[in-house]
């Protein structure tokens, strides 16, 4: 198999009504740390990540998904990726050029087959960041995304092809079928996942944190702010990262995680998990039951940003 042209996931950006409520959130109680703001766009960091940003937020008069940004080694090999997609017949938003997003760098953006906007990027200068301090519960970096889907193999199989994402862990069940795919394109057992929904929309942000004690400090402090907690804590056996799962105010499902499994890729063979079984979704047995309820939760709103690229 010839190299992967990804590294690892940038950013997430999402496009929302209530900007400065929003802002808010991420930047208080969720405890990113705003970078850069212009009219109406705010660049927000993990302290103890070199991206210059992990998410992105942006006034806009209806809720979406703005993009995913993914990261690729050099310039050569966003070239490369670039030619391969137009060569597939993946429609192109823009061609490999300058970004002017904090740290700059090089890159260009294309439509998902489900129509989703996602950035490729390459020499993004590193942001002066920090070592997260013992007992602090501020996320340390981006850990995944996780998308909704309504032809779940379909997506699968076009990361697959296009992105040269590999495959590590599927739930299942008798009665739904697969109900999410795990996916990788480093050790890490998933940058993305992509879950079954009715609609094609964001499931989740996860955020990484230092530790079990810092994710159980920062899952603390949400329930004592009053934010709306889905789901956890637990810990998943897919990944076999904890989880604690709420609400921004938008209604986009947010996780603390911690500890999510480096994989020795040569020797990895994926799992089938029945996630009817309750030590699946849970193998400490901590979490609130996974119901219809709480599955319906992270279906969240249709995203009005198919095929449609964000303006910035």
């Amino acid at each position: 198999m010839p190299p992967r042209l990804l590294t690892h996931l940038r950013h997430v950006d999402l496009a929302v009504p209530d900007y400065d409520r929003q802002l808010d959130f991420y930047a208080g109680v969720w405890g990113l740390t705003r970078v850069a703001e212009d009219s109406g766009i705010s660049f927000l960091a993990a302290e103890g990540s070199p991206e210059q940003y992990v998410v992105r937020l942006r006034r806009a008069e209806e809720k979406r998904l703005d993009l995913v940004a993914f990261g690729a080694a050099d310039p050569a090999d966003v070239d490369a990726l670039a030619e391969r997609l137009l060569a597939a017949g993946v429609r192109l938003i823009t061609r490999p050029g300058t970004l002017d997003t904090p740290g700059g760098g090089y890159g260009f953006r294309f439509f998902d087959v489900d129509g989703r906007t996602v950035e490729v990027s390459a020499d993004v200068a590193a942001r002066r960041h920090r070592k997260v301090a013992e007992k602090e519960s501020v996320p340390v970096r981006l850990s995944h995304v996780v998308l909704n889907s309504a032809d779940l193999d379909r997506t699968r199989a076009w990361y697959q092809q296009h992105l040269d994402f590999a495959l590590s862990d599927t739930l299942s069940s008798p009665h739904l079928g697969d109900v999410m795919h795990f996916m990788r394109i480093n050790p890490q057992h998933h940058s993305l996942a992509l879950a079954k929904g009715p609609h094609t929309s964001l499931h989740h942000i996860s955020f990484e944190l230092r530790g079990i004690d810092e994710y159980l400090r920062g899952t603390g402090r949400l329930l004592r702010a009053g934010v709306r907690k889905i789901w956890g804590p637990g810990r998943h056996l897919a990944g076999d990262n904890t989880f604690s799962y709420f609400l921004d105010p938008h209604g986009n499902t947010v996780e603390y995680t911690t500890e999510l499994e480096q994989l020795d890729e040569d020797a990895w063979h994926p799992h089938v998990y029945d996630f009817s079984q309750p030590e699946v979704t849970d193998q400490w047995g901590t979490a609130n039951p996974m119901d219809e309820l709480v599955a319906r939760e992270s279906f969240n709103d249709v995203d009005r940003g198919v095929f449609v690229a964000p303006p910035v």
